[in-house]
């Protein structure tokens, strides 16, 4: 369903009305297009302390590849780049506050800042105080700027490693991506491709629940991005399944992921050379309070949004059925993050992914060289949520800092980035897709 408020908002008259009225003012975001697939203009790159990452391969190398044109001064940047990572103590933590405080209000709409600080030194107080600190300061941030921009914090070391990422915070691909921190290292090989525009080709990926919805956007921008896919989807979605795979040049897997089997039957659906991505997507929603929900509710839920996802990934995982260097990305969700009244089944299943993720995720890199990572989605439109009464759904909506519900796409392009051959350095993190949700943030 269209978002008319979004639209009305859009329009002379919905701008003049909602100011008068102090009402919200979301902006379009800029998504990625094939006709428009990266932001031009200027890059703005600024720094506050000693940056560990200078040097002739460092930050700035990597900046340069993005294709935005990387200044160290610029009227209207479309994005920018704040290294903090050598902020140590209160003084150069008062950098931060110096160089952006001017500059803010210049970034373009659907515009991008991102801070980039340091691991915290948990042998230095002071420098785990300050760069602590960023994480309060990005996440207000986020919530003053408006106008459709993002702000992020990347903890880091290497900034080759996080090549890929920059690449995805910078780029329309993250317009749904706000307020998060995310950390690089402790993960497995980063390995560039021969082809950024086509960062998966040659790879074969899994999507569960791929028959409609955030599912089949995921394995579509897989697909996008040069993956082979494998879709599946429980037997009753066989149709439409078998319409999304063939639209995407894959294959169809129709199989109930609960079954004691499944696992098996994913390894014999495979190619011989097994499987580069796994993406865990399936799930359902049995909704009542406790006091009203059946134990069937309960166990339904938590089958098949967390145990069938332990049970394909410990089978694969065992059996070899993922390479070296392969990627898995589950779906969490905000409701498992910050809890939601109703979902008591729904909420422990995705907070049980989290947790599955947070554990795997240094053993999985150590033995098998595989990333384990996961997205939560917050507000996303799909037919689900049309289903919503009127005034949940507008209170969805606009309970966020970006004053809108994602797209299915938002959480795609996210899994997308954690799928990235060069991506092996994001791990064990669990991203939020959610446009910098109030709830919990």
């Amino acid at each position: 369903m269209a978002d008319r408020y979004l639209s009305f908002t859009g329009t002379t008259p919905g701008r003049f009305l909602t100011r008068r009225l102090g009402l919200p003012q979301p902006t379009a975001l800029h998504r990625w297009s094939a006709e428009h697939p990266s932001f031009t203009g200027e890059l703005l790159h600024l720094s506050a302390g000693k940056s560990p990452l200078d040097g002739p391969d460092g930050l700035a190398a990597v900046l340069g590849r993005t294709g935005l044109a990387v200044r160290a001064r610029s009227e209207r940047p479309v994005a920018v780049v704040l290294d903090a990572t050598g902020v140590t103590d209160i003084d150069t933590l008062a950098e931060v506050h110096a160089a952006l405080h001017a500059v803010v209000r210049s970034v373009a709409r659907s515009g991008r800042v991102i801070v980039l600080g340091a691991p915290l030194d948990t042998a230095d107080h002071h420098q785990a105080a300050v760069q602590q600190a960023l994480e309060g300061f990005v996440r207000s941030l986020g919530k003053e700027i408006g106008r459709g921009i993002t702000v992020t914090l990347l903890r880091l070391t290497d900034a080759n490693a996080a090549e890929s990422t920059l690449r995805f915070l910078l780029s329309p691909k993250s317009a749904y991506v706000s307020g998060q921190v995310i950390g690089i290292g402790g993960g497995a090989e980063v390995t560039a491709p021969a082809d950024w525009a086509l960062p998966l080709a040659g790879r074969t990926a899994l999507v569960t629940g791929a028959a409609r919805g955030i599912g089949e956007a995921v394995a579509a921008t897989l697909a996008r991005d040069g993956a082979r896919v494998v879709c599946l989807d429980v037997p009753g979605a066989a149709v439409e399944l078998d319409s999304v795979a063939g639209r995407l040049g894959g294959t169809a897997l129709p199989l109930d992921i609960t079954a004691p089997d499944a696992g098996a039957r994913i390894l014999a659906a495979l190619p011989s050379e097994g499987l580069d991505v796994l993406v865990h997507n399936a799930g359902i929603t049995r909704d009542r309070r406790l006091v009203n929900m059946a134990a069937e509710r309960w166990s339904s839920v938590l089958d098949v949004n967390l145990a069938s996802v332990l049970r394909t990934t410990d089978a694969l995982l065992s059996a070899g059925g993922l390479a070296t260097g392969g990627r898995i990305v589950a779906t969490a969700s905000i409701a498992g993050l910050a809890g939601n009244a109703g979902q008591t089944n729904y909420a422990a299943s995705k907070a049980g992914v989290a947790g599955l993720v947070r554990a795997l995720a240094p053993n999985a890199a150590a033995e098998h060289g595989v990333t384990v990572n996961a997205v939560a989605p917050g507000f996303i439109e799909t037919k689900m949520t049309t289903a919503v009464p009127l005034f949940i759904r507008e209170a969805g909506r606009r309970m966020n800092s970006l004053g809108q519900g994602g797209l299915p796409v938002d959480v795609a392009e996210t899994t997308a980035w954690l799928a990235h051959p060069a991506s092996g350095g994001v791990n064990g993190q669990v991203v939020r897709v959610c446009g910098q949700s109030l709830l919990g943030a």
